[in-house]
């Protein structure tokens, strides 16, 4: 596919950077910039920033960087006319597309077949529910004894395979699709070169991805002799089940909205809870929890409620997946249902306002649940006591904030009735044997170390820095007025006019702008970073980005009065020029020595002169700045 220029300004014109990065993080203000942990990497403290006024989005733990587009690119692995695809049904612009040639068709991913079938079979399924006979009478019949609503069917796009052989894969073939797609999309099974549906008889319950398509198919026997009550589609190109959380294109406004995600076991869990008024809720769809699971839910919320089932084999298991929430940072609560009840069947058991009032009187932090479970068990046994200890210990050991684990450690200290200091030692041991340390070495404190930052190499001289800072500014308050009424972009200019920048990014991102304000009189710079690429885009964006701002909070408490950089230009603007002046005069110094010491007799005198005129203005220019020079 590819998309006529017209629509693509189009497109741009109506992007909103912040609604788009919303739909995948929980943006939270502070100042003018948005903040969210970064969905690129795994970290525990926000430095994902999007700034609004400026479209741009920058991570100043993993260095992603770009605008509204390339964060699309990046999140979903779209290109670019993909991902202009996906933003123009967001807006509900109509995509007008231009003939593909047949070299273009034919370069067409095994992903978007995929997709493309994935959807057919959604349709089918859920049409044969609504309007087959065998699908009325036996799959709707069911969900409706479920209490399935007609709106919930269809948010959740439900259906029903026929009790056939090959129902769907006769159908697809009829409309072009091909056996090998069916096959490769977990659809149908090949077996001595014969081919039959994979899902027969069941009812369907789609599984989609963050943007909303279908990706797998779970489907449940209604019978009870037909073999395993749940199967589920097979890892494919476009599903890894590692990577996918069932519910999460429906619930994720109302986890965002809540700042709460309820983390269930069943495809029904979820549903029961939606239909109960407590949408923001997701399922790990049986399957043991993963890092990559975690990640997609904290894009949303930093609290995580884990709903156990009454079963004590089944919560003994979970355990292990809540440690490694712990291990992400998040906020984890506990809620434990009667034995031998479910989300599912509690909520249908105690009805929709009862049900949400259960969820909020019995949530408990994991560490007091988890504590609270072992000593039961071990209540007697001195041994198995322990062994309580240490589990606990452990949990505690994998949470990344030391304020946090103080407390926890304080409170299980009353609990186990074991004192302080003896926690206090056995969490230094855990956390020495994890970082790798030597048997028999001393603890370290339980309060972290502080991180030293590894010296970087290759780091830019003095021109290069000071050419970086009078691009920042540019980039940044190039409009502005100075005292003269002339704008900053123009003062800059009649002064560097005898200045060459050495560094190439530098001297090409100087160059667009002077073309961009010759040719639109205004700095635009969502226009000029279209014109860059790779790195030097990169730099252009953390140029126009800042990682911190003076807290207002701060300010008014203490009533301190911080003034913002625009509000002295004059004296910003006058100080970077200084500086890159007195930058390019000393490596102009250094250069002319270099020379000096290589020159023949003859040369040496014009040199000698050279350096006193070059050593004159440098002090001139540091006499100025208050810098000191040593000869």
């Amino acid at each position: 596919m590819s998309i006529n220029q017209t629509t693509i300004e189009d497109i741009k014109t109506r992007i909103d950077i912040e609604e788009v990065i919303s739909d995948f993080v929980s943006l939270k203000r502070k100042g003018q910039n948005l903040w969210a942990c970064c969905p690129f990497h795994d970290e525990k403290t926000p430095s994902f920033s999007v700034s609004p006024a400026k479209g741009i989005y920058k991570c100043f733990g993993c260095g992603k960087a770009g605008d509204a587009i390339e964060f699309i690119k990046e999140v979903e692995g779209l290109n670019y006319i993909q991902a202009m695809g996906y933003l123009g049904k967001k807006y509900g612009i109509q995509i007008d597309e231009e003939e593909d040639t047949p070299e273009e068709i034919e370069r067409q991913s095994l992903r978007e077949s995929l997709f493309i079938v994935l959807g057919f079979a959604k349709d089918y399924f859920h049409n044969l529910l609504l309007n087959h006979t065998e699908g009325q009478s036996i799959g709707l019949s069911y969900f409706k004894e479920r209490g399935y609503n007609q709106q919930v069917i269809k948010d959740f796009e439900l259906g029903y395979s026929l009790d056939q052989w090959s129902g769907l894969l006769q159908e697809a073939l009829k409309k072009g699709y091909t056996q090998q797609t069916l096959v490769a999309a977990g659809l149908a099974i090949e077996k001595e070169e014969r081919a039959y549906d994979r899902f027969r008889g069941r009812v369907i319950f789609p599984i989609h991805n963050i943007t909303g398509k279908v990706i797998a198919f779970g489907a449940r026997t209604l019978k009870s002799d037909q073999g395993a009550k749940y199967i589920n589609s097979p890892e494919t190109e476009v599903y890894q089940k590692s990577k996918v959380l069932y519910g999460l294109t429906q619930g994720r406004n109302a986890i965002r909205q809540n700042d709460t995600c309820y983390l269930v076991e069943g495809y029904t869990d979820v549903i029961s809870m939606h239909l109960s008024g407590v949408p923001n809720v997701v399922s790990s769809s049986g399957t043991s929890l993963t890092e990559d699971q975690i990640k997609l839910i904290k894009r949303y919320s930093n609290n995580i409620t884990v709903l156990f089932d009454g079963d004590s084999a089944g919560i003994k298991a979970a355990l292990r997946g809540i440690d490694m929430i712990l291990t992400s940072g998040a906020n984890v609560r506990v809620v434990e249902f009667p034995e031998g009840e479910d989300p599912d069947s509690y909520a249908q058991k105690l009805g929709s306002d009862e049900f949400k009032k259960f969820l909020q009187a019995n949530h408990k932090d994991f560490i007091t649940y988890k504590t609270q479970l072992f000593l039961k068990e071990s209540a007697e046994d001195p041994i198995a006591r322990a062994a309580t200890i240490k589990e606990v210990v452990l949990s505690i050991s994998k949470i990344p904030d030391a304020l946090q684990r103080a407390v926890y450690i304080k409170q299980c200290s009353g609990q186990l009735e074991v004192d302080e200091y003896l926690l206090i030692n056995e969490l230094n041991k855990i956390q020495l044997q994890s970082s790798g340390g030597f048997a028999g070495a001393p603890p370290p404190p339980v309060t972290d170390f502080i991180p030293v930052e590894k010296p970087r190499s290759g780091l830019p001289d003095g021109v290069a820095m000071q050419e970086r800072e009078c691009i920042r500014l540019l980039l940044n308050y190039g409009d502005h007025k100075m005292e003269d009424g002339s704008s900053l972009h123009q003062y800059f200019f009649n002064e560097l006019e005898e200045v060459e920048f050495k560094t190439a990014a530098y001297q090409q991102i100087l160059e667009l702008i002077k073309v961009e304000l010759n040719n639109h009189g205004i700095l635009d710079t969502a226009r000029l970073m279209e014109q860059v690429s790779g790195a030097v885009k990169t730099e252009v964006i953390d140029l126009l980005t800042e990682r911190y701002e003076v807290s207002s909070l701060w300010m008014d408490r203490f009533q301190i009065y911080v003034p913002k950089e625009q509000e002295m230009l004059p004296s910003v603007a006058y100080s970077s020029l200084l500086r890159l002046k007195y930058q390019v005069v000393k490596k102009l110094i250094t250069e002319n020595r270099e020379e000096l010491r290589l020159a023949e007799l003859k040369e040496q005198q014009k040199l000698l002169q050279v350096d006193v005129a070059l050593k004159k203005s440098r002090n001139k220019i540091a006499n100025i700045l208050g810098i000191i020079v040593s000869d």
